[in-house]
């Protein structure tokens, strides 16, 4: 079986998609809605091939991120029913 080659940037355009991403989605953490500690995630992970690719990257508060990785789970994309946590700011 041949594997795929995972697109993986350089550094410096990685920053400027990471830029774009964060811009995209409002500056806006797309799970609980806050804007702090804002992280750029890959919805498919670069272990299972993920690309840095706009379509594959979402904008996530630390703790959202955290969260998805630890449980793998796919309900904190847009369009999924948002989640308060402690770090919300209303």
């Amino acid at each position: 079986m041949i594997r795929a080659a995972r697109l993986r940037l350089d550094p410096s355009s990685y920053e400027s998609l990471r830029q774009q991403v964060l811009r995209r989605d409002g500056w806006r953490c797309q799970s609980c809605g806050t804007m702090s500690n804002l992280e750029v995630h890959h919805r498919e992970f670069h272990s299972h091939s993920g690309a840095d690719a706009e379509e594959n990257l979402i904008t996530l508060c630390a703790e959202c991120h955290a969260t998805a990785h630890y449980t793998g789970n796919k309900t904190h994309w847009p369009g999924a029913r948002r989640k308060e946590h402690s770090s919300t700011i209303k």
